[in-house]
């Protein structure tokens, strides 16, 4: 793999998705509008997301665990047709693949999941020779929270000390610990996952999340911190001093499942392409690109299903 190479390390799950009129009440029985599966988990829907939106000559690995099971079996196949490699992706006996059960609200297209871990979280409890998951020829490195922390944590440092970009999407949402923002360079989450974070005592939403924005920068996060407004688009700071807004275009929502799994993966196609570059990095034009994507994927049904590839954006 080329430097600018991506490794996202994460989850792999498969989807089972329920599409309903409206969220039934507790001890309500609804008939849904339809049902059907895919191939899901952030960690996969992030890595599919770079391959489809990155240039041609950045290379894409996924890193992560599924069961020995038919949904595992599948899963190689369905990574190799999205020309993303599967070295890193290990079956483990006797341990289901993830899974993820989710109902989309059609009348606002918003979704709540439920989410089982399976193979995602089997790994030991103490530290050993399976938690190194960072590939050593990629350049850019992705994190979310859908195995276990102290095994993200790990590879955060370990990619840290070789000397990578480490991009972190903390997704489910839970504080971390202090010590661990000087490993992030990117930070990428939503206001809801800010606010958790920052173990703000409101996720309500707030008129200036600046300071929010700047406490995250103060704990050490190295280069840029990224928050995601949904419809009202995406706001940014960097370590240089940059910052701004950047508006999201009016679409049709029909489906959010995958949105900021589509926003991450495009950005990090970004990223990933200046790593071997020369000058400064354009964060406003890749925050662009990724919230362009981002507005795609909300147009359509489905979680991996709905990630648009490079040039549908053209």
């Amino acid at each position: 793999m080329a430097s600018n190479s991506i490794a996202v390390i994460g989850s792999l799950n498969i989807d089972f998705i329920t599409r309903t009129p409206r969220v039934p009440e507790a001890g309500e029985t609804l008939t849904a509008n339809s049902f059907s599966t895919g191939f899901g988990g952030k960690g996969a829907n992030q890595a599919v997301a770079c391959a489809r939106l990155a240039s041609k000559d950045t290379k894409v690995a996924m890193v992560g665990n599924v069961g020995d099971d038919g949904f595992g079996n599948d899963y190689f196949e369905a990574l190799g047709k999205e020309g993303i490699n599967a070295d890193g992706v290990r079956k483990v006996k006797g341990q289901t693949t993830g899974a993820a059960n989710i109902v989309v609200e059609e009348e606002t297209g918003e979704n709540r999941i439920m989410f089982t871990k399976g193979a995602n979280f089997a790994f030991s409890e103490q530290k050993d020779a399976q938690w190194d998951l960072v590939p050593k020829d990629a350049g850019v490195i992705v994190c979310q929270l859908e195995i276990p922390m102290n095994v993200v944590l790990h590879n955060l440092h370990l990619a840290h000390e070789q000397g990578k970009h480490t991009m972190f999407n903390p997704a489910p949402a839970l504080p971390l610990p202090e010590s661990a923002y000087k490993d992030i360079d990117t930070l990428i989450m939503n206001e809801s996952e800010a606010h958790i974070l920052s173990r703000s005592q409101s996720t309500e939403k707030a008129a200036d999340l600046t300071p929010l924005l700047s406490h995250f920068l103060k704990l050490g996060v190295r280069e840029a911190v990224i928050i995601t407004l949904g419809g009202a688009g995406v706001m940014y700071a960097t370590a240089s001093g940059k910052q701004g807004k950047v508006a999201a275009k009016k679409v049709q929502v029909v489906d959010t499942t995958a949105a900021g799994d589509t926003f991450l993966g495009a950005y990090a196609a970004k990223r990933a392409q200046h790593i071997s570059g020369d000058g400064d990095f354009a964060y406003e034009a890749a925050l662009e690109f990724a919230t362009m994507a981002a507005g795609k994927t909300v147009e359509r049904m489905g979680a991996m299903a709905a990630i648009p590839r490079l040039d549908e954006l053209n």
